[in-house]
């Protein structure tokens, strides 16, 4: 019967406020006012004059009590009518207030009382003092009609006062909260800005370090390669040790420049204008470098580029990147067909080159290098961003395809 009880008055509480029918504090404060009304009323009934007394005073006990709770009942079931609640509300108040000084031996003075606590918690004060005032004054011009007590006037309506007082009380706590959540958040908003202005800033100063070690001990590696590889050439050829020579010194002089591309390629990720710049772009920078070098990649995009996040964005470029790379190693020369998709839950990074690794290219000096784990760090990568990667032949080709949410 309880569980009952309780499932009638939360169908009634969502209709009057929906945050009720989940919130338990929300629907205790509904029933607390269904029951202050019932109660309040029932003592209109049990006390003198009651409004079946004969006389005009219990007439126009009947009438107030009738608007009122017709008023109580269509504020509580108003729900998002703003309009509706404070004309409810304020009939409700002026209502209560006469009732209270028709009835002074009964507890409708509770009626007013809540109220004006309510509107002291919910509306601008300038409003809620009005509907104060306005239930204050029914009170008082009935209670002095009546010839009421003075002392019972001036304590109701230091009552009226005292509970607006409350309600106001409670709005203005309720305000340094919002207010402190709204500070709290903008603090949380400014450290987040700072931990990325941060990491930016790391990225930059690995990037230099990146630049003045390694890709200045490449750049005077290859230059001192290259200077033996002509001293080397001017010596009398038909010696197969010279001969080895100059090739050993050429895979060399390749190594290293794949080095430097490389290096480069690490740098622009790094940088922070490139991790603020569109994956689009970087992947189109990215293509173009590769031409440069005297590859034939065609890069196009599908769909409407947009923000990715920094985790896709780097995943994405790493992708490109590593696929590009195989494809100079495994098939020199060839074109290679580079694609970016956006579709609205995830962005596809697609490589297609058509030489097979490993398979009847020609292949070329880095061939061989590296330790064949670079599609698996891939894979790995594309995991951590809850993204997919596959590689395979395709057609009489190879094709590296990378799925991540963005």
């Amino acid at each position: 019967m309880a569980g009952y009880v309780e499932d009638v008055f939360s169908t009634f509480a969502a209709r009057w406020d929906p945050a009720a029918a989940t919130s338990g504090i929300a629907r205790a404060f509904w029933i607390v006012r269904v029951v202050g009304l019932v109660v309040a009323l029932s003592t209109v009934f049990a006390a003198s004059p009651h409004p079946w007394s004969p006389g005009k005073q219990a007439d126009a006990i009947t009438v107030t009590m009738a608007v009122c709770t017709v008023a109580w009942l269509v504020w509580m079931f108003a729900g998002s009518r703003p309009r509706v609640t404070m004309v409810s509300l304020a009939v409700a108040a002026v209502t209560g207030g006469a009732l209270a000084g028709l009835s002074p031996n009964s507890a409708a003075i509770a009626i007013g009382a809540v109220i004006a606590a309510h509107v002291g918690a919910r509306y601008e004060p300038s409003t809620s003092i009005a509907i104060t005032a306005a239930a204050t004054a029914a009170f008082l011009i009935t209670g002095l009609t009546l010839n009421g007590h003075p002392g019972f006037l001036i304590g109701y309506t230091f009552g009226f006062m005292g509970f607006w007082t409350v309600g106001y009380t409670r709005r203005a706590n309720m305000l340094r909260a919002e207010e402190a959540e709204r500070t709290l958040a903008e603090t949380r908003r400014a450290r987040e800005a700072e931990t990325q202005a941060a990491a930016l800033g790391e990225r930059a100063r690995i990037a230099r370090e990146i630049h003045d070690v390694l890709a200045h001990s490449l750049a005077a590696v290859s230059v001192n390669l290259q200077a033996a590889e002509g001293l080397l050439s001017t010596l009398p050829a038909g010696s197969p040790e010279l001969a080895k020579a100059i090739e050993c010194i050429g895979r060399a002089g390749a190594f290293t420049r794949e080095g430097l591309a490389d290096a480069r390629r690490a740098i622009l990720a790094l940088r922070d204008d490139a991790a603020l710049s569109l994956l689009s772009d970087q992947l189109s920078a990215l293509a173009e470098e590769y031409r440069t070098d005297g590859d034939d990649v065609d890069f196009g995009v599908t769909g409407t580029p947009r923000p990715v996040p920094a985790e896709a964005r780097l995943t994405a470029y790493r992708t490109a990147q590593e696929a590009l790379t195989n494809a100079r190693k495994h098939a020199p020369g060839q074109p290679v067909r580079l694609s970016l998709s956006f579709s609205p839950s995830e962005v596809t990074v697609l490589a297609v080159n058509p030489v097979l690794h490993g398979g009847p290219g020609p292949g070329g000096p880095l061939a061989a290098t590296g330790a064949g784990y670079g599609l698996t760090g891939l894979r790995e990568r594309a995991a951590l961003a809850d993204g997919s990667l596959t590689a395979g032949p395709i057609d009489g080709g190879w094709q590296v395809c990378l799925r991540i949410p963005a």
